[in-house]
């Protein structure tokens, strides 16, 4: 078992709440307790005994508080194997066992996010406290380590129900959460000296976690990394699962393309938006995109650009939906809505600001930028003879957007900002389309005078000459064919017209 009895502490925290009482048990238990500056001060407020660093090492606190442990009468103490060649060594330079190590590291990750004032960032860099954390980690075998707040009720149980006392199993779970400490922190620091670098190497590190019913299906287990309060405040319904994360993500990232204009509302399924629309009101844009697939609607995420009004909660109640997102719940509607408790409802605070999007695959991992391009009137190249008037233009540019977050290939068909058809995931493009015309049959849409939206661009004018016959009169596509002019001609034809963004949208 290799059990060791806590007799001596260095004590030195940013964070003192929860201190308290650990060093209240430390002091019952007859520990000699170590420590410098403020939490020598907090210790010695409580009424507790403590031995100050700087009596220890006979050097005071220097250079504005940068050095304070780094001495070998601390690290000595610290690394010395309980055995008799170092023990001597203790000896003879007057240096005392450290058994306990407790440090809370400067807010590193706090400050980036308060400021961007470099000055104050550098300061925040710890450099004594990660060195007495991987130092006392290193020698697990004779000393306990506590590298976090959030690992004083561990601590509290050892001195509670063992009173102090730690095998080797112990010391060594301590070690691995202290070096977990030690790698998310070396990783916030390189990440802000990497953000303009062209020296490409892959860290990642989020300390929230927490374990989900399972994945994508029942035999995969699942665990979401990251902080979803920063983006949501759950007001009602179950926990979010993995699908229900991966589709809300989903949803956030189409619904930013709407979220300052005229009231939006979309509905997705398997990440896929299935129903989106934009109106003057909110009523209205709910009722339009559950129109353009109300089959597919049933047990989607459902999301708002705009809160949620009574009359609006009490439509959207009449079908089954997985999650419901908003910026907003009126509290009328918040009331009504929450009498389903399984549904979940989601007030969005802010949206995601991504860079960077990876996933893992084969022997490692791929990352790349976010697609974060969204065409403007003013970047579209008319290339027909026809010019698509300003109606056209915003239909065009609000099938483009929807296109953008469809699974490629991808055609939409859009009709007074309503998408009134889509194919998706198809591995032609001509599938796409005959699937998306199909889709706008099947729930009564007349595509006369409809736009069409494309991925990427057309090689063959088989799909203009598709769409024309369907009714479609204006196209959207990136362009960069060999054959772009074969649509361009069959459009110039017949009285078609197409615009080219330059931009392509492929999405895996």
């Amino acid at each position: 078992m290799n059990t060791k009895k806590i007799n001596s502490a260095l004590i030195s925290v940013f964070h003192k709440d929860g201190l308290d009482a650990i060093i209240k048990k430390l002091d019952q238990l007859g520990v000699t307790i170590y420590s410098t500056g403020g939490t020598q001060k907090y210790i010695e407020e409580h009424g507790i005994a403590v031995q100050s660093v700087e009596d220890l090492t006979s050097y005071p606190s220097i250079l504005s508080g940068r050095v304070k442990t780094l001495h070998p009468k601390v690290f000595g103490g610290i690394l010395a194997r309980r055995e008799d060649q170092h023990l001597s060594q203790l000896e003879s330079y007057d240096i005392p066992e450290i058994d306990l190590v407790l440090v809370d590291l400067y807010p590193f990750e706090e400050t980036l996010k308060a400021t961007d004032d470099e000055s104050e960032i550098i300061e925040k860099i710890d450099i004594g406290g990660i060195s007495l954390i991987r130092a006392a980690a290193k020698n697990y075998r004779d000393v306990v380590v506590i590298g976090s707040k959030d690992e004083y009720p561990l601590l509290e149980g050892l001195l509670d129900t063992k009173q102090g006392v730690s095998d080797l199993s112990d010391r060594k779970e301590f070690a691995r959460r202290a070096f977990k400490v030690s790698s998310n922190y070396d990783t916030a620091i390189y990440g802000y000296f990497d953000r303009n670098s062209d020296d490409l190497s892959f860290k990642h590190s989020i300390h929230q976690h927490h374990g989900l019913r399972y994945g994508e299906n029942p035999h995969q287990a699942a665990v979401y990394f990251g902080a979803l309060s920063e983006i949501f405040d759950t007001l009602g319904g179950k926990e979010l699962s993995y699908n229900n994360l991966v589709d809300v993500d989903a949803a956030v990232g189409l619904m930013r393309e709407f979220k300052d204009g005229d009231p939006a509302f979309a509905i997705l399924k398997h990440t896929n938006p299935c129903g989106v629309a934009v109106r003057s009101e909110l009523l209205d844009a709910w009722k339009d995109a559950l129109a353009c697939d109300s089959i597919s609607a049933f047990g989607g995420i459902l999301i708002s650009n705009r809160a949620i009004d009574p009359v609006t909660a009490q439509e959207i109640d009449k079908i089954f939906y997985e999650v419901l997102i908003a910026p907003d719940f009126e509290p009328e509607a918040l009331e009504f809505l929450s009498r389903k408790k399984k549904r979940i409802l989601l007030r969005i605070k802010k949206y995601p600001e991504q860079t960077k999007l990876f996933k893992s695959l084969l022997n490692g991992v791929i990352m790349q930028d976010v697609d974060a391009l969204s065409e403007q009137e003013e970047q579209l190249t008319t290339v027909t003879k026809i010019k698509p008037n300003a109606e056209q233009v915003s239909d065009l540019l609000f099938a483009s957007r929807c296109a953008k977050h469809l699974k490629s290939n991808t055609i939409v068909l859009a009709k007074n900002k309503q998408m009134i058809g889509m194919g998706c995931g198809q591995t032609s493009r001509v599938d796409a389309l005959k699937q998306a015309i199909l889709k706008a049959s099947q729930f009564g849409f007349d595509l006369h005078g409809a736009v069409m939206a494309s991925d990427a661009f057309f090689p063959f004018a088989d799909s203009v000459e598709i769409a024309d016959k369907a009714g479609i009169t204006a196209v959207i596509q990136p362009g960069g064919s060999i054959k772009d002019q074969d649509s361009i001609d069959y459009c110039n034809e017949h009285q078609m017209a197409m615009v080219t963004t330059g931009i392509r949208h492929f999405k895996h």
